[in-house]
């Protein structure tokens, strides 16, 4: 019997213009949690999909329990027991849970689907797993964190015995985080095997028993976490050292920017309101964080200020303008610049092109458009300009297609486009979603340039060592209604804790 339950020998997979993978080997004793350490396109999540089939690598081959195995599909990796969570869940948004989680597995009786005995079957697992979920709610009204437990159920329910989870904390508050690691070592004590892709150095120091660490596509190494150091997994990840600390000047802010007055927004969920009469304003040079657990009207929130949706009652002023009821364009022309929460549903047009996507708030002006026509030449050489000064990876340049490349790099490009429209106020939501330490660096720095260049920045973020670092003031948010304003200079995370679970506040403060 073999010491590994898998085995991934030698394993190249190439795509047009990159070696994604590039003669890696990667092994899974019984029983561990395995994490796969690298930057943005280091080459994990393609490795991960050769093993789950849904890539056929060029060279190499993959051994499960001492066997050599062939993985063609998904389901050939479902009948070998292995289940994957993916970074952007594979769920039918229509659906209830229930029917997500049995789909392609249903228990049926004469044709029929039997879904008392699924029911049954899934609240013995939740149960066991500590995984609590609403079997009769759809999938499109649950948080996030919910769905994951959806996708970490559909893998149970399939007897699957190897774990991969592909970046699954990108979307998590710290509450759901920590209640995911605390699932995963439950998981490892029952006897599954957990491949665990990541680039949060906190999180392999506290669940992960090795590590296998990536670069550009090449094997650096694997070690025992309980003998390494974050400093040391980070400089094997990027090649270099990682500044941990956001350096930040003291600034006095400047004029009024934006302006929010009793501000509510409906809510597409229940009859009630998702935001409930917020007001604040953010200056010149400084950065206002909103913070706040997950799905207690944040989205919603900034849905309403970029535009995405109507305000129900209130005003949102842009440098002295009333924008309440203005189009996107207008608002972005008026100075407003948007990385949204959702890089791929509001980002980013995935079919498209990089440099098309980096011109989507520009293609208008003279230097991208003549006469009706696009001026294809200046388009490519902005892109370039852009994909250079923001280190944006991909196989093709600009004309790679935006689907194809990893989600850190899809996030570059959005910040890129932002950033370089010059904006007075940048509204930055979950801006390092996903990344890894190299490019969390890169964007804070961004960010703080921003500030130091006297624009207003109006950041939310469920990290809490982000909102501590980043901020000038916090704000919390707690069931649509600002409960609290913070000093990050004299607050603890514990006491931001608090506030963003309810149980302090101090409303009766202004927050201008």
């Amino acid at each position: 019997m073999s010491d590994y339950v898998i085995e991934m020998i030698n394993i190249t997979k190439k795509f047009p213009g990159i070696v994604a993978n590039d003669n890696i080997t990667l092994q899974l004793k019984k029983g561990e949690i395995h994490a796969l350490l690298g930057e943005n396109g280091a080459g994990k999540s393609t490795l991960m999909s050769v093993l789950f089939g849904l890539y056929q690598p060029e060279e190499g081959y993959i051994k499960k329990d001492g066997k050599k195995v062939i993985i063609n599909s998904p389901n050939d990796a479902t009948a070998l027991h292995i289940g994957m969570v993916h970074q952007h869940f594979k769920l039918v948004e229509i659906f209830t849970v229930l029917d997500n989680i049995i789909l392609g597995a249903e228990p049926t009786k004469y044709g029929f689907i039997e879904r008392k005995k699924g029911a049954e079957r899934i609240k013995k697992l939740s149960e066991q797993y500590g995984l609590s979920v609403d079997l009769n709610a759809v999938v499109e009204d649950i948080t996030v964190g919910m769905q994951q437990r959806v996708e970490i159920l559909k893998m149970l329910y399939r007897d699957n015995d190897i774990l991969i989870f592909d970046e699954p904390t990108a979307v998590l508050t710290p509450q759901e985080i920590d209640e995911l690691m605390k699932i995963m070592k439950n998981l490892a004590a029952e006897g599954k095997s957990i491949l665990f892709i990541t680039h949060k150095l906190n999180e392999i120091m506290s669940v992960a028993d090795r590590c296998t660490v990536l670069r550009k596509g090449k094997c650096i190494g694997t070690v025992n976490v309980a003998d390494t150091t974050k400093e040391e997994l980070s400089e094997m990840m990027v090649g270099r050292k990682v500044e941990f600390s956001v350096q930040k000047p003291e600034i006095t802010p400047g004029e009024v920017v934006l302006e929010v007055k009793n501000v509510s927004v409906a809510s597409k969920i229940h009859k009630g309101e998702a935001v409930k009469n917020v007001s604040f304003n953010v200056r010149q040079g400084e950065i206002v964080c909103i913070a706040g657990i997950d799905g207690n009207g944040q989205t919603e929130f900034i849905h309403a200020l970029s535009g995405l949706d109507k305000v129900k009652s209130g005003e949102i002023l842009l440098k002295g303008k009333n924008i309440t009821h203005a189009p996107i364009r207008e608002r972005s022309k008026d100075g407003m610049s948007h990385i949204p929460e959702d890089r791929q549903k509001h980002g980013l047009v995935l079919d498209y092109s990089l440099e098309d996507n980096l011109v989507l708030q520009k293609y208008w002006e003279p230097e991208f458009v003549n006469k009706g026509f696009l001026r294809r030449k200046n388009i490519r050489k902005y892109a370039e300009k852009l994909i250079e000064q923001y280190d944006v990876r991909s196989g093709q340049g600009p004309i790679t297609i935006c689907r194809s490349m990893s989600g850190g790099n899809q996030q570059k490009a959005i910040v890129a486009r932002e950033i370089d429209k010059n904006p007075d106020l940048l509204i930055a939501v979950q801006p390092t979603r996903g990344l890894d330490v190299g490019a969390i660096e890169y964007i804070h720095k961004q960010i703080v340039s921003q500030r130091n260049s006297m624009k207003a920045v109006l950041l939310v973020s469920l990290e809490l060592d982000e909102v501590m670092d980043l901020s000038d003031r916090i704000l919390v948010m707690y069931e649509g209604e600002i409960v609290g304003e913070l000093d990050p200079k004299t607050t603890t995370v514990q006491e931001l804790g608090l506030y963003m679970a309810g149980a302090k506040r101090n409303v009766g403060e202004n927050h201008e």
